[in-house]
């Protein structure tokens, strides 16, 4: 792996700002040292991501990124942050929302002026949906060709690029002299940083990047991304009386609690309150756990739903939630009323539970800390909850103690293989330290309802804010560059594999043993349901048969055909994630199995929708 520079990253002396740009690089031979170059402002963004940590930016070349490019490979030389060329500008933001989520760096991606900056739309809208932290570099053309019509001209003269990602993220500027790119970098690094995280942009002229520097980073990396310890004392001592008077509480954990997911389960411990997660927050739990009763929202268990709608529940918890439409059951009141206590490191997530009698805002881990400590001190004194009875007492064939939809096809040997099937197979076959990514379409229903883990780390990631297509090829891969040590799973629909096949050659060229699991089907699953189950036309979601397998070949990755339950239960994922290189498991599966997602279907007929997507 790539070794991490320090945060004395050495720079060549610095040039005065009156001193010529670099003359163009003449050719050389392929192996030969290139010309001594001047320090640029292009360098001094690369030593500011060094000083953090960051050994990887993504991207995808282009002329007026180029003097970024310089310095990236200048740095590679050096041990420092080196580029990692996508084959699509959304691929590679999608990359770079890996890279966060596995290494908790800040993603970054770059891309050149026009189209370059365009494409990287969807990525960088799906980082703010997830509150993933990202710094989205883009080249504008130099300066004096403002207002010109050059070739992709971003200014605001022409197709405002700058004016686009205002909309998709939580800092936004033009950088339109030099001496205001370090202050507008560090305000961009640290907005990234800022709760809720996301994305952030800086639009750069390529004269202004190749400009000669005047000064080193001299802003020390941890000022920049400095976790404050927050809490709301007076709504943590006012919660802590509710709890003092109540006798049955249960809890709703959502994807935000993250490395506070150790104190809520002592919390959960101590009280006995059962708890259920959001599709999302489930990542964050041992779904073996007794306590746990299932997933409530899109494809969740009728566990959870019945947790809640018990009327002997005094109190509920919801924590780390945006409260959203597939965490919610389409804002169902079952979770949504007068008992909720909403606790956030969000203020923004609260304007979602206006209903609720209690908000708390703070550092999650720092208000558990505090509620762990009051409960140990009143259990000395006779204290003690309630845990409301669970009607399944023994688990269920993926290890869990909730309820499973037709649990009788988790076992089914039919071929085409039943979802259910492979779900299960996922279940037990996966080694435990797996880093799972879920595309959006069917996979989502499956692997919400079946796909059962015992891991409580963050290791089970799927993008449901934004919903997009083909996040998960980019982000497993962003994912195995962040960690190449670690066995990583992509999870993708055929739908969504076409928009984005190429990006397993990025796989293949950086030698990542990422295992790609393609549910082909011959179809737009969700589409192809949802159009059932909500009795509209059929319509558009029919995809012509392909072999993933050969597909993957022809790219110089290894592909396997699955056909049976058989030929499932032969693999071997400890040996396929010690490989040099990428495999796809193109696994034929059953498109006649209606996956679990009728509630969402009901709920979206209701508010005059039917498809899943929208």
């Amino acid at each position: 792996m790539l070794q991490l520079i320090n945060s004395n990253f050495p720079l060549p002396n610095p040039l005065p700002s009156t001193q010529a740009n670099p003359t163009t690089q003449t050719d050389t031979a392929p192996d030969a040292a290139p010309p001594a170059q001047q320090t640029t402002y292009a360098d001094l963004i690369v030593d500011y991501l060094a000083q953090m940590g960051i050994d990887t930016v993504f991207g995808v070349p282009g002329g007026a990124i180029e003097p970024l490019l310089n310095s990236l490979a200048r740095s590679e030389r050096k041990g420092g942050p080196r580029l990692v060329v996508a084959r699509h500008e959304c691929g590679a933001a999608f990359m770079a929302d890996g890279y966060a989520r596995e290494t908790g760096k800040m993603g970054v991606v770059c891309a050149t002026t026009g189209p370059g900056a365009t494409n990287l739309i969807t990525g960088v809208a799906s980082a703010l949906a997830d509150e993933v932290p990202m710094l989205v570099i883009t080249a504008q053309t130099p300066l004096p060709k403002f207002g010109k019509r050059a070739l992709q001209e971003s200014s605001c003269t022409a197709i405002d690029t700058v004016g686009m990602f205002r909309y998709v993220t939580q800092f936004n500027t033009l950088v339109s002299h030099h001496e205001q790119l370090e202050s507008k970098l560090v305000s961009a690094i640290m907005a990234a940083h800022r709760k809720p995280n996301g994305p952030v942009h800086i639009s750069i002229p390529a004269d202004v990047l190749r400009s000669p520097a005047t000064i080193n980073a001299h802003i020390h990396s941890d000022l920049l991304i400095h976790d404050f310890a927050m809490a709301d004392d007076s709504a943590i001592a006012r919660l802590c009386e509710k709890l003092g008077k109540v006798d049955n509480l249960v809890m709703y954990i959502g994807n935000g609690v993250g490395k506070a997911s150790k104190q809520i389960m002592e919390f959960i411990e101590l009280t006995g309150a059962a708890f259920v997660t959001g599709p999302m927050g489930k990542t964050w739990v041992d779904e073996h756990h007794p306590l746990y009763r299932g997933v409530y929202g899109f494809a969740g268990h009728e566990s959870a739903r019945q947790l809640f709608q018990s009327k002997e529940v005094d109190l509920i918890l919801a924590v780390g939630t945006e409260l959203g439409e597939l965490g919610t059951s389409g804002w169902q009141n079952d979770l949504l009323n007068t008992k909720l206590v909403h606790i956030d490191s969000s203020i923004e997530h609260f304007t979602r539970s206006p209903m609720a009698n209690l908000h708390v805002f703070g550092n999650i881990d720092v208000i558990f800390d505090r509620l762990v400590k009051s409960v140990r001190e009143v259990r000395k004194w006779g204290r003690s909850w309630e845990t409301l009875p669970n009607a399944n007492q023994t688990p269920n064939i993926n290890g869990g103690f909730f309820t499973l939809r037709e649990a009788d096809k988790c076992l089914s040997n039919a071929s085409p293989v039943k979802p259910q099937r492979l779900m299960t197979h996922l279940s037990h076959a996966l080694p435990d330290d797996t880093r799972i990514f879920v595309d959006a379409g069917n996979g989502w229903s499956w692997a919400t309802h079946y796909l059962s883990r015992s891991n409580s780390q963050g290791l089970y990631r799927i993008a449901m804010g934004y919903g997009s297509m083909a996040w998960s090829i980019g982000a497993a891969i962003g994912s195995a560059i962040g960690n190449r040590a670690a066995p990583t799973l992509c999870i993708v629909g055929d739908g969504s594999y076409l928009m984005s096949a190429q990006e397993i050659t990025v796989a293949a060229q950086q030698q990542l043993p990422v295992v790609f699991l393609v549910l082909n089907d011959a179809a737009m699953g969700m589409v192809m349901h949802g159009q059932q189950l909500g009795q509209q036309e059929s319509i558009g979601w029919e995809l012509n048969e392909v072999n993933y397998a050969l597909m993957a070949q022809a790219m110089g990755v290894d592909g396997i055909v699955i056909d049976s339950p058989e030929q499932l239960d032969k693999l071997d994922y400890q040996a396929l994630f010690q490989k040099r290189g990428p495999t796809l498991l193109d696994v034929r599966i059953d498109r006649n199995e209606i996956p679990p997602m009728g509630d969402r279907i009901k709920g979206l007929a209701i508010n005059g929708s039917a498809t899943p997507g929208g």
